[in-house]
């Protein structure tokens, strides 16, 4: 490793002087100096793969934000969900806003204590890439900072010291949170990325600087952290590789999202956006260290008038699985994390200003935890397969060629080719247009332990199809017994006392081929049709099958113990290969919707599965020596079909109802009192700073209106503004910002001046009003009240502009006569109640905003809601102005057997409704904001643990009325998924703190 002396003295002097005012110990260079040595031996690496406890490893990792699902009953599910695709780890970002509201106040309790989720992944078998920031970006508001850093005047992500000083608690409290789960300690974490993205700044901030990474390495350490660093360039920049100097991290990592996230055009694969040279590029930046893709496309986030999530996983479909995840493979990725692998929901004000209340993100699980997309049986296939394939993690790439491995120039063929004529290789077969979607005839040269073959050898041609991928193996180890070549994808193999299974798949109707070493063996079918044909060499030992897929499969025994299946590709979907706890025993399962886990006990053979119809499970490979099969507790008969045990699972869809929301009796009370000739704003905060620690946009007015000046970061704010009229106030100007999509609305006195409906493509909104029509007398007293939405803090990916600070709320105004002079407006604001020293601890620092039935806790359950009017959302409010709405319902689910998906639905029609904003709150959760004129989101997804499925339920919903005419809500829905018969463990609800009556509300 470098390390220039002068180099060091020089940054030691600098950093000395800088932190003088506060941060990390100088010394902290002086350890970089030294030889950088492993603190640990449980996790190492080579140039090709991670090693944990000496055993080589492939990481197939994928994203989870435990913050963006706050029921902790729930993570084991999701992560069963990821391990039985077969994948082994899990990434996870930490959102510090959530956990550090008041600068100095840290608390991780309730929904944001990480150890549930720990223990979680310890349970499913999963390992954890812990990425805590400070800066994590990840679509939420500031990009994980707490709105207070819009007062810290030094250029965030840098060494200015009054940042790092800002940055030291959280680290602290979060790294030793990590350190205690570190695979060290007995749990699953087995990484750590200091800092997020740190690839680009503005050219007048230095850049890399090593110093600043190195400074949130050391708070890493100094909390106790001890395995790996590993970063996410987010692109490959080689920045902090190893062997760069200061900051340099243990393994390096770049991110890749190549088809944007234009969801709006599903189904364009632009030219040119296949990565072609990311395995020569790893190769010059840090040749020395495992491939590593540490986010890669899982889907797609979506804007405020997008195109909603579904459109998202259409364009990351199975198809670019196919195509994109195997031409990473063909670069020897071999610690890869997909972001995101399950989304959840920016429930609480949690998202940044460019994303709305779902953050499902087309995800391979949905948003409501179901795993119905195609893409999620895809990935399985692949995972599964890389998992049963140790060569491919030592194998060597080569590069692509459209010659020499195909007989044909429309076909691209990638080598990863094996060290010796014994070892596997692999060879990925695409599209030269990558997005092609013709049918394309080819033959194979292939290279083998028996010399270079020409495939297929019993017929014309293969065939791939548009949008397709293939992974060809040679030399490839099933069980002891060798593939000689195969042009159909391998999907797994696993062996049972003497018996082994190898699946293999292709398009349906396509035509393969395989050879496989099998001496002086029979092959005899088991089941299936005739469409397949067996040619043996006598001369090599080796038998040679052609076959076409087809729903029926088919079934060969070669010799007396090697059975190989072969299915179209829909067929193999069903399949799950699944280790029995305990050991490294495997065998498959063909039928369940999922399969979770499985163990034995006694001679019996639990299975925990999930079922969303009947199912014929077939068990192949069983275990010897099992009497019983148990399925999620029940024993189940059996019988015995070829080589299979099969049994019968049958469910009839459980019966309830939900409660019909428009029949609910509504109760309402209004939540813009502000308004009223004699409301007492006396409480509020008085607008009085002549100056702003915020230097990203310098005042214009004579006091700072800033919110977070003031300590409201979340949610909507209210302005009041009171002036002494000299009776010739001719118009009003406002500059409101609140971030894309926000809206906003300007009162004067009890009359609406003007609402600015807000849409995707503005943060801030600038007019001039005119108010002649008012009739102000000289020397009466008025008041402008303003209602101001904001969307979230702005991320903060680029360095050096520090968009994060772009203030909320009122930036500036002008109240003129028409004497050419301005009429002085004192100012008072207010967000959610107590601001910084904000009260719902459970539900933490930005699930409410500043509506007065916000601050007075009305969104909570047991509010006092009997002496409120009797009037219902739906038929609304007929006046502009913010109406609350609360009901209650029961409900009683048989949850405990079976996963029932519910969300709440509105209908948006905004010509007969009038243009609103709305939230909903679900037992003082708020989970949804919906925009009328802007949408896209109208159904809201709400988990099982922030309702209670066998109980009292408490919505609330307020409804802000944007334009003269007022509005309502045109329909609303309470409506259920399909009906899972489920293992999953029980759901327990979370800490839902009900309503008291709040001190200092105003």
């Amino acid at each position: 490793m470098r390390s220039p002396l002068f180099l060091i003295v020089a940054i030691h002097a600098l950093l000395s002087y800088a932190f003088s005012t506060g941060g990390r110990p100088d010394a902290l260079i002086w350890g970089f100096a030294e030889k950088r040595q492993s603190l640990q031996d449980i996790v190492t690496w080579d140039e090709h793969s991670l090693f944990v406890n000496g055993e080589r490893i492939l990481i197939f990792s994928g994203e989870i934000h435990p913050f963006r699902l706050p029921v902790p009953s729930l993570y084991l599910d999701v992560l069963q969900k990821v391990k039985a695709l077969g994948f082994n780890c899990v990434s996870f970002y930490v959102h510090w806003a959530l956990l550090e509201g008041k600068p100095g106040d840290f608390s991780a309790e309730g929904v944001f204590d990480l150890k549930p989720f720990f223990d979680a992944a310890q349970k499913a078998g999963i390992y954890l890439i812990a990425r805590p920031g400070p800066y994590i970006n990840a679509e939420v508001a500031g990009g994980g900072y707490p709105g207070w850093l819009q007062r810290v005047r030094g250029t965030l992500r840098t060494v200015a010291p009054d940042y790092l000083n800002a940055t030291d608690n959280y680290m602290a409290k979060i790294g030793g949170i990590i350190a205690d789960a570190q695979i060290t300690n007995g749990g699953p974490v087995i990484l750590i990325q200091p800092e997020n993205e740190y690839t680009g700044a503005d050219s007048y901030v230095p850049f890399p600087d090593g110093s600043y990474m190195e400074y949130i390495k050391q708070q890493i350490r100094d909390a106790g952290v001890i395995v790996p660093f590993i970063s996410n360039d987010a692109s490959a920049q080689g920045h902090n590789a190893p062997g760069t100097g200061l900051g340099e991290v243990d393994i390096y990592g770049h991110d890749g999202y190549p088809l944007g996230f234009d969801c709006a055009h599903p189904t364009v694969w632009p030219n040119g956006n296949l990565p072609t040279t990311w395995r020569n590029t790893h190769l010059r930046q840090s040749p020395s260290t495992p491939y590593s893709l540490v986010e890669f496309q899982g889907g797609s986030f979506d804007p405020w008038g997008g195109w909603g999530f579904e459109q998202c996983s259409a364009l990351v479909n199975h198809e670019f699985e196919r195509v994109f995840y195997k031409n990473n493979y063909a670069a020897g990725v071999t610690i890869n994390n997909l972001y995101m692998i399950f989304g959840g929901t920016n429930w609480g004000n949690l998202g940044h200003p460019g994303g709305y209340t779902s953050y499902d993100y087309g995800s391979v699980v949905s948003e409501d935890r179901t795993i119905t997309r195609e893409k999620y049986s895809e990935l399985k296939l692949q995972a599964t397969f890389l998992q049963s394939s140790p060569g491919y993690l030592t194998a060597i790439p080569g590069n692509s060629s459209t010659s020499i491995y195909s007989d044909n120039p429309d076909i691209t063929i990638t080598p990863m080719l094996g060290n010796t004529t014994d070892d596997a290789s692999f060879f990925v077969v695409r599209h030269t247009n990558y997005s092609s979607l013709a049918t394309t005839q080819y033959r194979v040269k292939l290279p083998t332990s028996q010399g270079l073959l020409t495939v297929p050898r019993a017929n014309q041609s293969l065939t791939l199809y548009g949008r397709d991928s293939k992974i060809m193996v040679t030399d490839y180890d099933v069980q002891g017994t060798r593939l000689l070549y195969s042009t159909a994808d391998v999907f797994g193999h696993v062996k049972q006392g003497n018996q082994t299974i190898l699946i293999l798949y292709a398009e349906a109707d396509e035509y393969n081929e395989f050879a496989i070493h099998a001496p002086s063996s029979p092959v005899s079918k088991i089941q299936g049709g005739d469409s397949y044909a067996v040619t043996s060499s006598n001369s090599s030992d080796t038998l040679m099958i052609n076959w076409t897929a087809n729903p029926e499969g088919l079934i060969l025994q070669i010799g007396g113990d090697l059975f190989v299946y072969l299915l179209d590709r829909n067929s193999a979907y069903n399949y799950w290969i699944t280790t029995i706890d305990g050991t490294n025993s495997k065998f498959i399962i063909n039928g369940p919707y999922l399969v979770r886990s499985a163990s034995i006990s006694d001679g019996e053979l639990h299975i925990k599965a999930d079922f969303n119809a009947s199912a014929t499970v077939e068990i192949i490979g069983a275990p010897i020596g099992i009497s019983k099969l148990v399925i999620n507790d029940v024993e189940t008969a059996t019988e015995t079909s070829g080589l299979a045990t099969t049994a019968s699972v049958s469910i009839a869809a459980p019966s309830f109802t939900v409660p019909s929301l428009p029949d609910l009796d509504w109760k309402y009370i209004d939540s813009l009192p502000e308004i009223q000739d004699d409301y007492d704003d006396s409480l509020w905060t008085n607008a009085d700073k002549t100056s702003s620690e915020n230097p990203y946009q310098p005042l214009i007015a004579p006091v700072s209106t800033y919110s977070s000046d003031y300590g409201f970061h979340t949610g909507v704010l209210v302005y009041r503004g009171h002036f002494n009229a000299t009776g010739n106030e001719i118009s009003f100007s406002l500059w409101v910002q609140g971030g894309d999509g926000f809206a906003s609305s300007i009162w004067l006195d009890d009359h609406l001046v003007s609402s600015f409906a807000g849409n995707a493509a503005n943060e801030s909104s600038q007019g001039k009003y005119d108010i002649t029509g008012a009739g102000f007398e000289a020397g009466t007293q008025h008041v402008f009240t303003v209602v101001v939405e904001n969307m979230g803090l702005n991320e903060n990916y680029g360095i050096g502009p520090d968009e994060m600070k772009s203030p909320r709320g009122i930036v500036g105004w002008r109240l003129e006569t028409s004497k050419a002079t301005n009429t002085p407006i004192s100012w008072k604001l207010t967000g959610n109640l107590g601001g910084e020293d904000y009260l719902d601890r459970a539900r933490g620092p930005l699930n409410e905003g500043g509506l007065f039935a916000e601050r007075q806790g009305y969104h909570l359950p047991g509010a006092p809601t009997n002496s409120w009017v009797s009037h219902s959302p739906l038929e609304g409010i007929g006046l502009p102005g913010i109406a609350f709405y609360a009901a209650s319902f029961d409900l009683a689910l048989p949850s405990d057997e079976w996963d029932i998906p519910l969300a709440f639905s509105f209908t948006n029609d905004t010509a007969s409704s009038g243009v609103y904003r709305a939230q909903l709150y679900v037992n003082g959760w708020q989970f949804g904001k919906l925009s009328s004129n802007v949408g896209p989101q109208t159904v809201f997804p709400v988990p099982e643990g922030i309702l209670n499925y066998n109980g009292s339920n408490y919505v609330g919903i307020s409804l802000w009325a944007l334009e003269e005419g007022g509005a309502k809500i045109p329909a609303l829905e309470l409506v259920s998924g399909v009906p899972v018969w489920t293992s999953r463990e029980k759901v327990e609800l979370v800490d839902s703190p009900t309503w008291t009556r709040r001190e200092g509300a105003y």
